[in-house]
């Protein structure tokens, strides 16, 4: 067949196809709604000509930047961006898309740092195209959840011990700046190395330097193969902020839906909470209490009731959550921390007094709680968890009398001297995490006043000889995690025990 009748065929081919499809298209008038700017200001643009738009609906500017629909007034509309401003000026036209906020959510985000866009922010491969989850979504309903009774061991001997944290459980984590909140938190996820949890550390207004620093950690002790952090820097606008946590709860929630245990880390609510007022005093809402809106409450409890265990028959799935807010001067009582400690079911509070002492973790145990308490605690914590909070709780009490008086009798001299071993034993550097048999061991130890003739210097010695002694004993750190109260495997620790205090020596004279 020639060239020229080749060409011929294929015109005839392509006309006809035009004429079929000529016949059946069928002329529809649409309609698309078309707003246009009044006014641009620190991450608030306000809209006129969209008369049948929802709250939390979408919207694209005409140079491409997305915005999120928040307030719906007679008038005009307010719309926070969910990006850089980029040269958005009055008359700038503004698009409907009849879609609400949704991220991607799929298994390509363990390992890597997104935004609450769920865009990448580590130069790696782009994060696979799959299935979506709403943002904003509701908590799941009391039917649906189921007890928290699992732990969620942090691998911190002071609070596995005495402020222990459960699977589904929201335990929160306060104090002043600079006190090791983010710290606690770190070291928390560090320990799920082995434990089948999957991690989510979401970073709310937080420095650069501060995000690199936390990642630079979970990456030397290889633990963001199983984390996930999303980052709403202090530079990014109010309106990422204040997205951020719910995007990162939607990230945990696809995991849990899948029957996993999920820990997830808000740093901070603090700034979640001041992105939220900024936002709020733009769109000229009234203000309450230390300026914030009337509805802040609802704003954070709508986050953290995310938070739950379900019950088998629903995946048996959890989702523990740790949010952390910074306290002013030592003042829990301020507004925010008051909203959060009310919606949660605990808090650690971390005292920048004891962090002044060299008490790190610097956690108050007076002031730190855990509503959820011996529920989520193995067994063998109760032999030593109860009588090592009272006989701390007296320590605390007598040693500020104590320093008033010169002459104390007998027995407040031994109490005072047990404490100040509970309170050595306590003691814990970070990224050092411990196991539950060895933290039970190291505090058995300790409860039984084994340690109470040793030199305070020598207690981290004892620590040391008694963690390595369980680890070398083949079979004995399953053994005592697993025991009861009244199991004959307590004999055998303490003779054990024994051996090793007799070894270190016993203080002189001259110590008391």
């Amino acid at each position: 067949m020639s060239n020229k009748t080749v060409l011929d065929q294929l015109l005839d081919d392509t006309e006809k196809e035009l004429e079929a499809g000529v016949e059946k298209y069928s002329a529809s008038i649409g309609q698309d709604e078309v707003g246009r700017a009044l006014s641009v200001s620190q991450g608030i643009v306000w809209a006129e000509g969209l008369k049948r738009i929802r709250s939390e609906e979408l919207v694209h500017f005409d140079n491409g930047v997305i915005g999120m629909v928040i307030d719906i007034l007679p008038e005009k509309t307010g719309i926070v961006l969910l990006d850089q401003e980029k040269g958005i000026k009055a008359g700038a036209e503004i698009r409907r898309t009849g879609r609400i906020l949704e991220i991607p959510v799929d298994e390509s985000l363990v390992g890597r740092i997104v935004d609450p866009l769920g865009r990448p922010l580590d130069e790696k491969r782009p994060i696979v195209d799959g299935a979506t989850m709403a943002v904003q979504r509701e908590a799941p309903p009391i039917m649906v959840r189921g007890p928290v009774d699992r732990p969620l061991q942090t691998g911190i001997k002071v609070i596995d011990s005495l402020i222990p944290i459960g699977r589904g459980q929201r335990e929160l984590i306060l104090g002043d700046r600079q006190t090791g909140k983010t710290g606690v938190a770190v070291d928390t996820i560090i320990n799920q190395a082995d434990k089948d949890v999957l991690c989510l550390y979401c970073a709310i207004g937080q420095r650069s330097s501060s995000v690199a620093k936390v990642i630079a950690e979970l990456e030397q002790h290889n633990a963001m193969s199983y984390t996930t952090v999303v980052v709403a820097g202090a530079s990014d606008p109010p309106g990422i902020q204040f997205i951020a946590p719910y995007a990162a709860t939607s990230m945990a929630e696809h995991f849990m839906s899948q029957g996993r245990d999920v820990l997830i880390v808000y740093d901070d609510l603090t700034r979640h909470a001041l992105a939220y007022r900024q936002i709020s005093l733009l769109l000229r809402r009234p203000p309450g209490r230390e300026a914030f809106p009337g509805d802040i409450f609802y704003v954070h409890s709508r986050l953290l009731e995310r938070s739950t265990r379900l019950r088998s028959e629903y995946g048996g799935g959890s989702l523990t959550s740790m949010p952390i807010i910074e306290t002013e001067a030592q003042n829990i009582s301020a507004y925010i921390p008051t909203n959060l400690i009310s919606i949660t079911d605990g808090q650690i509070y971390l005292s920048p007094d004891l962090f002044r002492k060299g008490v790190l973790p610097a956690v108050d145990v007076g002031k730190s709680v855990s509503r959820v308490g011996g529920k989520a605690q193995l067994p063998a914590y109760r032999k030593v968890a109860g009588d090592l909070r009272l006989s701390y709780s007296q320590f605390q009490e007598l040693e500020s009398f104590a320093r008033f008086g010169t002459r104390l009798d007998e027995r407040t001299k031994k109490i005072l001297q047990h404490g100040q071993r509970v309170r050595e034993i306590l003691k814990q550097k970070q990224f050092a995490p411990l196991s539950a048999a060895e933290q039970i061991a190291v505090l058995f130890a300790v409860n039984t006043g084994m340690a109470d003739l040793l030199p305070l210097g020598s207690i981290a010695v004892m620590e040391a000889k008694i963690v390595e002694a369980v680890r070398n004993i083949e079979g004995f750190a399953h053994t005592i995690a697993a025991a009861g109260k009244d199991d004959p495997v307590w004999h055998k620790l303490e003779q054990e025990l024994e051996k090793i205090v007799s070894e270190i020596g016993v203080a002189g004279p001259e110590e008391e």
